[in-house]
């Protein structure tokens, strides 16, 4: 973090200075290969690069006390993307808005702060769900975790209810009824079959009555006939036309920030928040 005022070169501001005219930096749990920065650039014009960069946190094991304790990362991360020239920066990993026990207010100051001080947009995944079903309008929701641990699930639970929505009802794999333990999830490595994602919109929304969209956290990959894991955004046209309402997801719930920021449309159809982008 810069320890005196910080001035983004001023190079930066020179469009022949930039390889793409539109720059991105994608930064990620420590021990996770991320598909967020190929997935956003597989939606973007060709004016737009992606650049990628890893925490470094040794023997991380996906505690909630280990991405607090870590938490000062991101802003380094931030110097380091402004430092080389990125018009945003995207944190993926929903989690990392409520493991300091933060609120929705708390992490839009922090946003400010960081994107105010290294003069670079900075967006949290976490943050995004809140701001994609705000743009939607909506209010009652239900909450598909997905492969959370108990402790993930009941803090982005807590964020977005702090954050005015009505939840009624929010569960993960086990809840739902796929895994008899939280282990034999864990096991899968954040990768399910494929039909696993509409069948748990589906399970999400009977539990739900009322509820005006599905929020899918954290980022898990669906794995197709053909063996190829593929992430929300590649499913949500399918998914919305099958539950009859919008889909806001964290891997694309960030992207359609991302783009906001840019002020650049993604190429092809990707649901209903980020068809608000046109």
């Amino acid at each position: 973090m810069a320890d005196h005022p910080y001035e983004k070169p001023v190079r930066w501001t020179d469009p022949k200075s930039k390889l793409f005219p539109y720059q991105v930096g994608f930064t990620a749990p420590p021990h996770d290969f991320d598909a967020g920065p190929s997935d956003f650039l597989r939606i973007s014009p060709e004016t737009v690069g992606v650049h990628g960069r890893m925490l470094h946190v040794p023997g991380y094991e996906h505690q909630l006390t280990q991405r607090s304790d870590n938490f000062h990362l991101l802003e380094e991360v931030v110097e380091c993307f402004a430092n080389n020239g990125a018009d945003a920066v995207g944190q993926v990993g929903t989690n990392w808005v409520h493991c300091n026990g933060t609120s929705p207010d708390d992490i839009a100051s922090f946003l400010d702060r960081v994107s105010d001080t290294y003069e670079t947009p900075f967006h949290m995944a976490g943050y995004c769900l809140v701001e994609g079903l705000r743009a939607l309008g909506v209010e009652k929701i239900a909450v598909n975790t997905v492969y959370y641990w108990p402790d993930w699930r009941d803090g982005i639970v807590r964020f977005l209810g702090q954050a005015g929505f009505d939840i009624v009802y929010s569960c993960n794999f086990v809840d739902l009824g796929f895994f008899h333990t939280q282990q034999e999830c864990n096991d899968c490595i954040w990768i399910f079959p494929e039909e696993m994602a509409q069948q748990s919109m589906q399970r999400a929304l009977e539990r739900a009555p009322g509820a005006e969209a599905v929020v899918v956290t954290g980022m898990p990959n669906w794995r197709r006939p053909d063996g190829l894991p593929l992430r929300t955004l590649h499913h949500v046209d399918a998914l919305e036309a099958a539950c009859g309402v919008p889909i806001v997801s964290s891997d694309f719930a960030l992207y359609w920030r991302l783009f906001k920021s840019l002020g650049v449309k993604p190429e092809g159809s990707h649901g209903k928040l980020l068809a608000t982008l046109e």
